[in-house]
Protein backbone atom coordinates (compact mmCIF):
# COMPACT_ATOMS: atom_id res chain seq x y z
CA UNK A 1 0.00 0.00 0.00
CA UNK A 2 1.21 3.50 -0.81
CA UNK A 3 0.42 6.89 0.66
CA UNK A 4 0.88 10.38 -0.76
CA UNK A 5 0.57 13.48 1.36
CA UNK A 6 2.03 16.93 1.87
CA UNK A 7 3.02 18.74 5.00
CA UNK A 8 5.42 21.19 6.57
CA UNK A 9 8.92 20.19 7.55
CA UNK A 10 9.25 20.65 11.32
CA UNK A 11 12.17 20.50 13.70
CA UNK A 12 12.06 18.28 16.75
CA UNK A 13 14.83 18.81 19.23
CA UNK A 14 16.02 15.76 21.03
CA UNK A 15 19.68 15.21 21.77
CA UNK A 16 20.25 16.76 18.31
CA UNK A 17 17.92 18.66 15.97
CA UNK A 18 16.13 16.54 13.40
CA UNK A 19 13.66 17.43 10.65
CA UNK A 20 10.40 15.55 10.18
CA UNK A 21 7.13 15.63 8.26
CA UNK A 22 4.06 14.68 10.31
CA UNK A 23 1.90 12.14 8.50
CA UNK A 24 -1.80 13.14 8.50
CA UNK A 25 -3.96 11.44 11.15
CA UNK A 26 -6.12 9.47 8.70
CA UNK A 27 -3.05 8.14 6.89
CA UNK A 28 -1.41 7.35 10.23
CA UNK A 29 -4.43 5.26 11.20
CA UNK A 30 -4.26 3.39 7.87
CA UNK A 31 -0.52 2.79 8.25
CA UNK A 32 -0.99 1.50 11.80
CA UNK A 33 -3.41 -1.13 10.48
CA UNK A 34 -1.46 -2.00 7.33
CA UNK A 35 1.90 -2.30 9.08
CA UNK A 36 0.97 -4.50 12.03
CA UNK A 37 3.27 -7.32 10.93
CA UNK A 38 6.35 -5.15 10.23
CA UNK A 39 6.46 -2.89 13.30
CA UNK A 40 9.57 -3.13 15.45
CA UNK A 41 10.04 -1.09 18.62
CA UNK A 42 7.08 1.02 17.48
CA UNK A 43 8.80 1.94 14.22
CA UNK A 44 7.62 1.09 10.70
CA UNK A 45 10.21 0.67 7.91
CA UNK A 46 9.33 2.68 4.80
CA UNK A 47 10.63 3.84 1.45
CA UNK A 48 9.77 7.49 0.91
CA UNK A 49 10.24 9.96 -1.92
CA UNK A 50 10.51 13.72 -1.62
CA UNK A 51 11.02 15.48 -4.92
CA UNK A 52 13.25 13.21 -6.99
CA UNK A 53 14.99 11.65 -3.98
CA UNK A 54 13.96 8.20 -2.77
CA UNK A 55 15.21 7.03 0.61
CA UNK A 56 14.68 4.35 3.25
CA UNK A 57 13.92 5.19 6.86
CA UNK A 58 11.54 4.23 9.64
CA UNK A 59 8.56 6.26 10.77
CA UNK A 60 7.60 6.33 14.42
CA UNK A 61 4.50 7.28 16.39
CA UNK A 62 4.22 10.60 18.17
CA UNK A 63 1.01 12.11 19.58
CA UNK A 64 -1.30 9.79 17.60
CA UNK A 65 0.45 10.35 14.26
CA UNK A 66 3.56 9.03 12.62
CA UNK A 67 6.61 11.20 11.95
CA UNK A 68 8.72 10.76 8.82
CA UNK A 69 12.39 11.68 9.39
CA UNK A 70 13.88 13.76 6.57
CA UNK A 71 17.50 12.68 6.23
CA UNK A 72 20.22 15.30 5.81
CA UNK A 73 21.07 13.85 2.38
CA UNK A 74 17.45 14.40 1.30
CA UNK A 75 17.43 17.91 2.76
CA UNK A 76 20.52 18.79 0.72
CA UNK A 77 19.46 17.05 -2.48
CA UNK A 78 16.02 18.68 -2.50
CA UNK A 79 16.87 22.00 -0.84
CA UNK A 80 14.43 21.23 1.98
CA UNK A 81 14.46 23.11 5.26
CA UNK A 82 12.35 23.77 8.30
CA UNK A 83 8.99 25.33 7.39
CA UNK A 84 8.99 24.11 3.77
CA UNK A 85 5.90 22.28 2.55
CA UNK A 86 6.88 19.01 0.85
CA UNK A 87 5.06 16.37 -1.15
CA UNK A 88 5.77 12.84 0.06
CA UNK A 89 5.12 9.45 -1.53
CA UNK A 90 5.68 6.57 0.85
CA UNK A 91 5.25 2.81 1.13
CA UNK A 92 5.79 0.31 3.92
CA UNK A 93 8.71 -2.06 3.45
CA UNK A 94 7.81 -5.73 3.90
CA UNK A 95 10.75 -7.92 4.84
Amino acid sequence: MEWAFSGPVVEWRGPAPYLFVAIPEGDSDDIREAARDVVYWGQVPVIATIGRTEFTTAIFPRDGRYLLPVKVAVQRAEGVGEGDIVQVAMRVVRR
